[in-house]
């Protein structure tokens, strides 16, 4: 299947799954972009993968999100879900103009009238989103991009702002230069805020590798003061 502007909807595949109730989450070969908190609470019960929200229009104006997208692209692409709606399709052209074509496949949701339990009214468009379709929908327009289902695994360690202070990468003289050296190790872009930065580490390296990373950089810069 070729990741360039692949097109499916849940009706088209015609496949049957089985009731989602004790269903294990599928683990995907490549991270989701979703628009809200509510549409990445919907796909936790189906996915067990990186899932990230463009905050609806907020990408616009969010350098940090659009590098953290374009650094979790870069192995094996992304999946864009957005609503099958006007607002989703101008979000989606944003991305896939800041990506490699060949690093963004399009999923879409089937256009179904009706409004989602937690809103009062329907959207503009009058569909639903997301976070409105059903599971068993949204699994299989997911499960040609699963790899398997998610393995118990102990929970991972967060870096913490505590982390961040005692690093020296906030709170203290040179921080904004440790974070710009931080950055650029793991490929994102440099001036990013203490809580951006801390909000991309967590999602793309483990806890170890951020140590790692902050040991080479003091000792890079031990180094050229001697």
């Amino acid at each position: 299947m070729s990741e360039c502007d692949t097109v499916k909807t849940a009706l088209e595949l015609g496949t049957t799954v089985p009731t989602e109730q004790n269903i294990a989450p599928m683990v995907l070969d490549r991270p989701v972009v979703v628009e809200g908190k509510y549409d990445k609470i919907k796909l936790s019960s189906i996915i067990s993968s990186t899932v990230i929200t463009t905050e609806g229009f907020a990408i616009f104006n969010s350098r940090e999100k659009l590098a953290l997208i374009r650094r979790l692209a870069k192995k094996n692409g992304i999946i864009v879900l957005t609503d099958s709606d006007g607002a989703g399709g101008v979000i989606r052209s944003h991305i896939t103009s800041a990506l490699p074509r060949d690093k963004v496949t399009h999923l879409y949701i089937p256009r179904i009238k009706g409004k989602e339990r937690r809103k009062t009214s329907p959207s503009k468009a009058g569909v639903l989103g997301v976070e409105g379709i059903e599971a068993a929908k949204l699994r299989e327009l997911l499960a040609p991009f699963a790899v398997g289902t998610a393995q118990p695994e102990a929970v991972k360690k967060p870096v913490t702002k505590a982390d961040f202070y005692a690093d020296g990468l906030s709170g203290v003289g040179g921080a904004e230069k440790m974070r710009d050296a931080l950055a650029e190790r793991f490929s994102l872009p440099p001036g990013m805020t203490p809580n951006a930065l801390l909000s991309a580490i967590n999602v793309i390296a483990t806890r170890d590798e951020y140590a790692a990373a902050v040991a080479a950089i003091k000792s890079e810069n031990k180094g050229n003061t001697d």
